[in-house]
């Protein structure tokens, strides 16, 4: 991952910190898109990363789509299709990482920015963020089914049918995200959070997210039954002995991940 040209990764402590850096306001372009997703699928696979921080480098988290790159990669037949394919992957990315991942958003989320952040798993806003659909204003949609994980009928369709943005204090009074923070407290507070993850047992983090994740869309019955199975499962691996071992003897467990 050192050859990224528009994505900033460094992995400490059990925690890669991916900050988006395609200035001047962080869209989306194809080189962005591609890094991303590439980033998350292989830290999918390393053992010494468990958790992950997504942000923005400067003022912005992510204005949105590339319109200027959009317009140049879209020129043929078949070219939508596939930018549009890349970009549902791109956020699938993230739904999909194996590893929790935060968002803590530093500055304005619009449409992709903001299916960026509903497709992470904890959110944390600065006072500086805003999360958006200005795509009304272009003549396009982006996102809406992303937010609809986050915000109610009314908000979301006042959201995208007058380009209305939602600031951080606001956020947070729906419930939206855990915290709004000053500006150079986001970081702080992102990594604190993913470092108490990160000392939690990789395997049941890994499976508890993939569960969450499988039983969304279920019902209730058979949602908590996935759930049931999974538990059974996780209660099977060495770090659930471990965690049952330390509590028993009134010590912090040590997790291998397996």
């Amino acid at each position: 991952m050192d050859n990224f040209s528009q994505l900033k990764v460094v992995i400490a402590n059990h925690v890669a910190t991916l900050t988006l850096n395609a200035p001047p306001v962080n869209a989306l372009t194809r080189v962005l898109n591609d890094e991303l997703t590439s980033a998350l699928d292989q830290i999918s696979e390393m053992d010494e990363v468990r958790v992950v921080v997504l942000t923005g480098e400067g003022k912005v988290f992510c204005a949105g789509a590339d319109l200027k790159g959009r317009a140049e990669m879209i020129k043929g037949p078949g070219d939508l299709v596939a930018h549009s394919r890349r970009t549902r992957e791109c956020f699938h990315a993230i739904r999909e990482c194996a590893k929790p991942v935060i968002c803590a958003i530093n500055g304005a989320a619009l449409g992709s920015g903001l299916a960026m952040a509903a497709s992470s798993d904890i959110l944390i806003a600065s006072e500086k963020a805003s999360l958006g659909l200005p795509e009304v204003d272009v003549g396009l949609l982006g996102g809406c089914r992303h937010a609809m994980r986050l915000f109610s009928h009314s908000r979301l369709r006042r959201m995208m049918l007058t380009g209305m943005r939602v600031t951080g204090a606001e956020l947070y009074r729906l419930g939206i995200v855990e915290a709004c923070t000053a500006p150079e407290d986001l970081m702080t507070t992102a990594l604190e959070l993913a470092a108490t993850i990160a000392s939690k047992s990789p395997v049941s983090t890994r499976m508890g997210k993939h569960t969450l994740n499988v039983i969304e869309d279920m019902s209730l019955r058979d949602g908590y039954r996935y759930e049931q199975d999974m538990t059974a499962q996780i209660a099977k691996t060495d770090d659930a002995k471990e965690a049952q071992r330390a509590f028993a003897e009134k010590r912090p467990p040590v997790f291998t991940g397996r």
